[in-house]
């Protein structure tokens, strides 16, 4: 499955490949994984119908550009690289994992990057009747933005995904109760980051119930101070600055996710 950018991939489409690898190594090396069942993917850049999701069956910590498969919103792979049906055959795709991904892609043209996971952290609160608490600084930047979807079974019916965007709504982030988190942002910069504060802000709250203690709010007025600090125009800087850090951590892999 090895392949380069003189293999029938765009310049563009190559970069956004290795930039989606990437993205994959980096929730790996967080250890927000869960085995081969959950999913990033990327819209292709001058389309609104094509994104790029992973193989089914490559782990994250080992996922490569070439790895990435080119889909469109029916399910159809058009790769370049599926001339029959023996070469489609192992450019498969996790079925639940389009649903989800698709239906976002399809409805939310400013959400160029989604991700879905499945962490502990993440699954506990999604399965807790209150959902995300405002108990920290981290859980304050998805206060009154945060949107939740109501357990359907395994996303393998396509006549969830009008239910699931219509509950995403102009939120950039999800709870899939009894499920998991989805997230998105313009560029995988943005995607990072709101997987990162959401996930952080599901750790404290199981940590803090944890400890038994009764839990300390903010005022209303205090939450929604600091969700709209969030939103300051210096906060596209700070997002770049924490993308650019959270690459270095991987930088010794290039070599190996940029092919």
């Amino acid at each position: 499955m090895s392949t380069n950018i003189s293999d029938g991939f765009s310049a563009t489409e190559w970069a956004t490949r290795c930039e989606l690898a990437a993205l994959y190594r980096m929730v790996a090396h967080f250890r927000m994984t869960d085995l081969i069942d959950t999913h990033i993917s990327a819209r292709v850049p001058g389309t609104e119908a094509h994104f790029l999701i992973n193989r089914y069956g490559v782990l994250f910590d080992e996922m490569r550009a070439s790895d990435l498969v080119k889909v469109d919103l029916d399910g159809n792979v058009v790769d370049s690289r599926a001339a029959d049906a023996a070469s489609a055959a192992l450019l498969r795709v996790n079925q639940a994992g389009f649903t989800i991904h698709s239906a976002v892609h399809a409805a939310r043209h400013d959400l160029n990057w989604v991700i879905h996971t499945h962490t502990a952290a993440g699954g506990a609160v999604s399965a807790q009747e209150a959902g995300l608490l405002p108990i920290s600084q981290h859980a304050l930047k998805f206060y009154e933005r945060l949107a939740y979807h109501d357990y359907e079974g395994i996303a393998l019916e396509l006549g969830e995904r009008e239910r699931l965007v219509q509950d995403l709504g102009n939120f950039n982030a999800m709870l899939l109760r009894n499920h998991g988190v989805l997230v998105g942002g313009a560029t995988a910069a943005d995607a990072f980051h709101e997987l990162w504060f959401l996930e952080r802000a599901c750790q404290i709250q199981v940590q803090a119930q944890a400890g038994g203690a009764a839990l300390r709010f903010p005022s209303a007025a205090v939450c929604a101070l600091t969700a709209r600090q969030f939103e300051s125009p210096e906060s596209a800087d700070i997002v770049q600055l924490a993308w650019q850090a959270a690459q270095r951590l991987i930088e010794s892999q290039r070599g190996t996710f940029e092919t």
